[in-house]
């Protein structure tokens, strides 16, 4: 009877481990299931690349930002031209005597009087581009400096008037503008003025940013094209504050970039980074780096979407989404020493997943301690029996 009652429980016991040891707590798959899964039909997709330095460095040359200094450094025209929309103010002198523009008065002792100037009313330039001056008529002012309005008019005056003299005032710039939006404390359009107005000039007639400036991009679009550097770093680099031209659009980005941490690191977690970016090697850190008791050094995976020039893919044809990215596992192993340095050249990119696995000596952990709770309960069975 006690062998049957032994019997029994012995193989209950191994029954309940048998399923135990299918069913082990883990936060993750082992880099054996990883390197199995890809390797199982219907998942060609999935691109696994070995971390090496070559890797890194290629990727690292397609981030290259393109400084503002280098693409759009080149000073702007200073001598603003007048545009559709600007007023323009006109003053008139004339010589003594001054008979068209002036009073034309004589003193008692018949020397003429010094006329003073005649300002007309300020004028809107108009959809033609053209102003209108008494005895002068319509005045081409659109596309010309004020200087050259000025001649025109003196032009146009001569013979009319008594040796003309003409200066021409811009009261209210609309047309060489600089608009600023984004996440600034107030959108603007801001004239701009022969002095050269830049980058940050006009953040801050804007009033700033609203966000922390290590967290904002600023987006410079001049044309057709476009252009965007960390904000700290325009204000680190004087070369990145630019000139700006009529016309640009600068942009405030407030981008909360963030990767998520899961598996034998020290918090599982999505964890936020500035918009200068972010190293593997300091994200791993972020993360409170490997758990020594279980995680695998050689288990270290990156998982992202990447674009499909990005590498030379291992596996070919390579399979995109339908937005044309290829699915990317990079795998890094920490035993080599080289691997820490290539980790400072591998940069995070948004919503990237980092996942260490466990190692197998913490699985075989695992196994003896749901041996031991499965075990020591059957023996003390034993031994009452006994």
């Amino acid at each position: 009877m006690r062998r049957t009652i032994r019997s029994s429980l012995a193989s209950t016991a191994l029954a309940v481990l048998a399923a135990g040891c299918s069913n082990l707590p883990t936060s993750g798959p082992s880099n054996k299931q990883i390197e199995e899964a890809t390797a199982q039909p219907g998942t060609s997709a999935i691109q696994v690349v070995d971390l090496d330095d070559t890797v890194a460095r290629r990727l690292l040359a397609q981030r290259q930002l393109h400084l503002f200094s280098e693409t759009l450094g080149q000073p702007g025209d200073q001598n603003l031209s007048v545009g559709t929309g600007d007023t323009l103010e006109v003053s008139i002198w004339e010589a003594p005597p001054a008979t068209l523009f002036g009073t034309g008065i004589i003193n008692p002792a018949g020397v003429p009087v010094t006329a003073q100037s005649t300002t007309l009313p300020a004028q809107m330039v108009d959809r033609e581009g053209f102003i209108m001056v008494p005895f002068a008529g319509r005045i081409r002012a659109a596309g010309l400096t004020t200087q050259a309005v000025e001649a025109e008019i003196s032009r146009r005056l001569k013979g009319k008037a008594n040796q003309p003299e003409v200066l021409v005032r811009r009261v209210q710039n609309a047309s060489s503008t600089v608009t600023v939006v984004g996440e600034v404390a107030n959108s603007v359009r801001m004239p701009l003025t022969p002095s050269g107005e830049r980058l940050l000039d006009a953040l801050a007639a804007a009033g700033g940013v609203r966000q922390p400036v290590d967290k904002m991009t600023l987006q410079l679009t001049r044309g057709t094209e476009f252009y965007a550097l960390p904000l700290d770093l325009v204000i680190r680099d004087p070369r990145q504050n630019v000139p700006l031209r009529a016309g640009d659009v600068v942009t405030a980005l407030f981008q909360p970039l963030s990767f998520t941490a899961l598996g034998a690191t020290g918090k599982n977690e999505e964890i936020g980074f500035g918009a200068q970016g972010i190293s593997l090697a300091q994200a791993l850190a972020r993360a409170g780096g490997l758990i020594d008791s279980r995680a695998s050094p050689q288990g270290v995976f990156i998982f992202r979407f990447e674009q499909k020039q990005a590498l030379d893919w291992p596996r070919q044809p390579a399979l995109t989404t339908p937005d044309g990215m290829v699915p990317v596992v990079y795998r890094v192993n920490l035993r080599e020493p080289n691997s820490f340095f290539v980790m400072q050249q591998f940069a995070i990119n948004n919503k990237d997943v980092i996942y260490v696995s466990n190692a197998p000596a913490s699985e075989l952990q695992k196994f003896l301690n749901l041996l031991v709770s499965a075990v020591y309960p059957v023996l003390n069975v034993i031994r009452l029996t006994e």
